[in-house]
Order: structure tokens, then C-alpha cells, then sequence
């Protein structure tokens, strides 16, 4: 179901927004969308493999180029969380909670359908976040690589279909992404952040976490109901990774933050 036109005027668009071809979008993904598998695998490879390689050199500064990565990731995000967060709250504001979670309209949406598509051709590129930990030679968690890998194959395999929930996941997303990618840029750079805005990332991040749990079972409760559309195997493995994600988040945030002697730092993207 899609609203009428009128719905969106208050909503204004830039012109690459406006030029944004959303069908061509969903075909291309439709006929392409397994490919995330490919770009899966060779990430799994070339990390151990870059692993194995780094493991008897030296590790590397690549300190400017972190600032520059971390801090173009946090301009796409940052714009990224204003754009869909402004046509969330519109259909929010003008529709109910309920249309925001089943709406399709997110996918078509004059400003948030540009976003859409953006956003999960980004979880390709951001493979490369890894690339710093291996040649700086860092502590790789699993909750790293495992949640790179997943939101790759669930966000191209979601979009072709169009599922609902689909604005809440993305906008969550990039609002936390916003943040993440602004406290990189800034250790990046050398400056100290206060251990609290740590702190209040993993603790956002778990939110985001609980709150996919919530959209997933709203998807489950409404889609009998015709005005919900998604399938159980795309419900079934949301709720599975967010489930997942919330257990190795609580995880992190325990042994990073309440432990005696914790360190207290986000030391790595751990998303």
C-alpha cells in the first residue's frame, strides 16, 4: 500500500533524490541480490588470509587514511539518519506507528527511497572497515566480522522484496551509524572521548537490537492480516540475526563496561 502524493508535500527532495530511479533499483537487486554470497565469501578469506600474512610483520599506522574512511562513513551516515528520519517521522506523524512498520512506501518514498538503496549497497564497501583491524593488527572480535557478513546478505536479501519493517531497520541503522562513525573519526585523529560516549554507543546499539526484535514480532502479529507484507523465512532470520546481535552486544557491553578492570574502550568497529 502506498500513499498518495499529497501525503508526501511536506517532504522536500533534492534533485538527485527526485531523479532516483526506485524500480530500476529493485530489479537490479532481484537479479543480483545472491552476489552479496560472493562478496561474503571472499571478505571471509581475504581477512583470514590477511591475518595469517600480517601475523610475523609489523603492524601499520594508516592513521590518516582511518580518519578519512571513518569520517566519510560518518558524513553518509549522519545524512543518511536525517533524510529516512525525516520521512519516518512524517508517516509517523501522519499515519500511525502501524503504517511506519508496514508501510512499503519506505522503499518508494519520495527522499527515503534513495536512502534505501544506498543504504544497503553500503554494507558492501563498509567490508572495508575490516581491512584497518587486520593491518594495524588489532584484536578481531567475532561479533565484528559475523555482523558484517549477515547485514550484507539480510539487507540485499530484504530489499528485493521490499518487506516490511524495512524503514525502522534502515533508519535505525544509520542513526547509530551516525554516531559510531563520528566517534571513530575522532579516536582516528588522536582526540580522548570521554569513556561515557562509548558508553552510550554500545548501549544505543543494543536499543537498535531490541527494538528489530519488536518490528519483527509486529511483522509476525499483523502480516496475516494482508496490510503487513513479508514472508516467515524473512521474519524467521530477522528476528534469528537481531536475537543474535543482542546476545553479542549485551556480551561486549558486560565485558567492556561492568567488569572489574574492564577497559572501557571501543577499541574496534564493532557496530
Amino acid at each position: 500500500m502506498y500513499p498518495d502524493n499529497d501525503t508526501f508535500a511536506p517532504l522536500s527532495e533534492f534533485s538527485f533524490e527526485r531523479r532516483f530511479d526506485d524500480r530500476d533499483a529493485v530489479q537490479w537487486m532481484q537479479q543480483n541480490w545472491s552476489k552479496a554470497f560472493v562478496f561474503s565469501a571472499l571478505y571471509a578469506a581475504l581477512v583470514f588470509a590477511g591475518q595469517h600474512y600480517m601475523r610475523p610483520r609489523p603492524k601499520l599506522n594508516l592513521r590518516r587514511p582511518l580518519v578519512l574512511w571513518s569520517l566519510c562513513l560518518a558524513l553518509f551516515s549522519i545524512i543518511g539518519a536525517v533524510r529516512t528520519g525525516s520521512y519516518m517521522l512524517h508517516v509517523l506523524s501522519s499515519a500511525g506507528f502501524r503504517s511506519s512498520v508496514c508501510d512499503q512506501s519506505f522503499y518508494r518514498g519520495p527522499v527515503s527511497r534513495f536512502w534505501a538503496y544506498a543504504f544497503v549497497l553500503s554494507k558492501a564497501p563498509e567490508l572495508g572497515d575490516t581491512a584497518f583491524i587486520v593491518l594495524r593488527k588489532q584484536k578481531l572480535l567475532f561479533l565484528h566480522w559475523y555482523h558484517h557478513i549477515t547485514v550484507l546478505l539480510y539487507s540485499w536479501y530484504s530489499y528485493k522484496d521490499m518487506v516490511a519493517g524495512g524503514g525502522w531497520f534502515m533508519t535505525m541503522n544509520y542513526t547509530v551509524h551516525a554516531l559510531m562513525y563520528s566517534y571513530y573519526t575522532a579516536r582516528a585523529t588522536g582526540l580522548q572521548v570521554p569513556r561515557p560516549f562509548a558508553v552510550v554507543i554500545t548501549s544505543a546499539q543494543m536499543a537498535q537490537m531490541a527494538m528489530g526484535l519488536t518490528v519483527c514480532g509486529l511483522v509476525y502479529g499483523w502480516m496475516p492480516q494482508g496490510d503487513c507484507p513479508s514472508h516467515m523465512d524473512n521474519v524467521r532470520w530477522a528476528a534469528l540475526m537481531y536475537l543474535s546481535y543482542l546476545l553479542l552486544f549485551s556480551n561486549f557491553f558486560y565485558h567492556a563496561y561492568l567488569r572489574r578492570n574492564g577497559g572501557g574502550k571501543i577499541t574496534e568497529k564493532t557496530e
